[in-house]
């Protein structure tokens, strides 16, 4: 069997032009193109799209996930770890879920409440490894340690800044708007703010590359044509603004 680049776009919850920039840097060939110049994906290329996937899920960028894909040829056997990683993950979820529904109980029993059990599940020192690779152990210190200073309404309302600010950024985007318009830099300016917090200083390098990473890894909620808008806005504003 095979499949259209639309069928596969709209089956793994991407866009065309994202599959077609995997082919075009060979991270996912089609294979065959029709006479009309259609793109079209076997059960093979299907299996390792779901591998690729999988892979950015676990936050690795595209270069990494080639270097993955290139030395594991037994899909099979990769495909077995990352179950055994996504039931990892699950399992965890699981824990965070129960912990939230017993902070729920006792509080509406007027029970006592447990550290070990309000955070059971909840590690945020899991991105120490990627953070540390990244910009470097010190970095994560001064990151790690601002965030637990925060209570838990500051964490939340941290948080909904984000969102707002993803907002923001798509809906600038829906509208037309340019990355270098005035109004989008407004919003890339809320982005660069809500970050000073966490880092201190944040360098025209930092702010673009950071950028880029949108590109690369879809958790940070951006994908397809929307991370390369925030990404062009960030590009943008860095030369305009920053410094180092």
């Amino acid at each position: 069997m095979e499949w259209s680049i639309q069928d596969i776009a709209r089956s793994a919850g991407t866009t065309s032009r994202t599959l077609r920039h995997y082919g075009a840097v060979g991270l996912l060939e089609p294979s065959r193109i029709g006479g009309n110049g259609y793109r079209y994906y076997d059960e093979q290329a299907l299996v390792r799209l779901q591998r690729i996937l999988l892979l950015r899920e676990l936050g690795l960028g595209l270069p990494a996930i080639a270097e993955v894909l290139d030395g594991q040829r037994d899909s099979a056997a990769a495909l077995e770890t990352h179950l055994e990683l996504l039931e990892e993950e699950q399992r965890r979820i699981g824990r965070q879920i129960e912990s939230v529904r017993t902070t729920l109980r006792k509080l509406k029993g007027g029970e006592r409440l447990m550290a070990e059990e309000v955070f059971d599940g909840f590690d945020h020192t899991r991105y120490e490894e990627e953070v540390t690779r990244r910009w470097g152990a010190d970095a994560y210190r001064r990151g790690d340690q601002w965030w637990s200073s925060l209570s838990a309404a500051e964490k939340e309302a941290h948080q909904q800044e984000q969102r707002d600010i993803a907002a923001a950024f798509g809906a600038a985007r829906t509208s037309g708007l340019a990355p270098d318009s005035d109004e989008v830099q407004a919003i890339t300016r809320r982005l660069h703010e809500w970050l000073r917090p966490a880092v201190s200083s944040v360098s025209v390098g930092h702010f673009a590359g950071l950028g880029q990473l949108y590109v690369d890894d879809p958790r940070y909620g951006f994908e397809g044509e929307g991370a390369e808008f925030v990404r062009d806005a960030m590009k943008i504003y860095a030369e305009r603004n920053l410094n180092g």
